[in-house]
C-alpha cells in the first residue's frame, strides 16, 4: 500500500496481527495536524528503518481520503481512494477528539487497518493483537524484559542481572527485582514443559544469573 507510484508488499507474515497490518492511528494523525482541513500529506509506516508501505492523505472537517496502490497476491496494482467519514465529541476540559467511522461497519473507532484492499476496523477485519498468540510463558518473558528495560538492564531473561540505576530508590529496586524474577521463573518453567529442558539445566541458568 503506497501513494502513486509506490506500493506495498505483496504478502502479510504468515498470520496477520493488528500491529502488523499498516494500522491508522486517528490519535497520531490528530496530533501530527494531517487532519487539518485542507490539508494533504504522505503518511508512512516503517519497520527498522526501512518503509513498509505509505499513503496520501487528504483531510476534510467531515472526512479523509486515503490514496494508495494495492498490489494483491497474484493481481495487478489497482489505484485506490478510499473516503474515511470522521466523527467529532467534545473533551472534558474544551476542544474535541476525533474519530473513524469505520468505513465497513460504521462504527466509531480509533484506528482502521490496511489488511486486504480497503482499511477498515480490526473487528471487520478479523485482526487478533500479536499478544492474543502468546502463550503463558511468553507473556512472562515479555513482562520480565519490560522490568529489565525500566532498570536500565540487557533485555533478554537468560542475560545477567544489571545494578540498581542511579537515582531509583533501593525499596523500588528490591521491589522491581522481586517481580522479574517472578517473571523468569515462570518464562522458564514455560520453556521446561515446552522444550523439555531438563531441571538441572534451568537451576544452572537460574545460579549464573544470580550467583550467591
Amino acid at each position: 500500500m503506497g501513494g502513486r507510484g509506490s506500493g506495498r508488499p505483496a504478502a502479510y507474515p504468515s498470520r496477520p496481527t493488528a500491529e502488523n497490518s499498516l494500522p491508522l492511528d486517528i490519535r497520531h494523525l490528530h496530533r501530527s495536524g494531517v487532519l487539518a482541513p485542507g490539508r494533504a500529506c504522505r503518511w508512512q509506516w516503517t519497520v527498522n528503518g526501512r518503509i513498509r508501505g505509505s499513503i496520501e492523505i487528504h483531510a476534510d472537517f467531515s472526512q479523509v481520503e486515503l490514496i494508495y496502490t494495492f498490489t494483491g497476491h497474484q493481481r495487478p496494482a489497482e489505484d485506490i481512494r478510499q473516503a474515511v467519514l470522521l466523527e467529532r465529541t467534545p473533551c472534558a476540559l474544551g476542544g474535541h477528539r476525533p474519530w473513524f467511522r469505520c468505513p465497513a461497519c460504521a462504527r466509531r473507532v480509533a484506528v482502521i487497518y490496511g489488511a486486504g484492499r480497503l482499511f477498515a476496523c480490526r473487528l471487520c477485519k478479523g485482526l487478533p493483537y500479536a499478544s492474543q498468540g502468546e502463550t503463558q510463558d511468553d507473556r512472562a518473558a515479555r513482562r520480565a524484559d519490560r522490568i529489565r528495560k525500566q532498570l536500565g538492564w540487557m533485555p533478554g531473561i537468560l542475560n545477567e542481572p544489571g545494578v540498581k540505576p542511579r537515582g531509583m530508590h533501593w525499596r523500588t529496586f528490591r521491589r522491581l527485582v522481586g517481580e522479574h524474577d517472578a517473571w523468569v521463573a515462570m518464562a522458564l518453567a514455560g520453556m521446561s514443559r515446552r522444550l523439555g529442558l531438563m531441571h538441572g539445566m534451568l537451576a544452572d541458568i537460574r545460579d549464573r544469573m544470580h550467583p550467591s
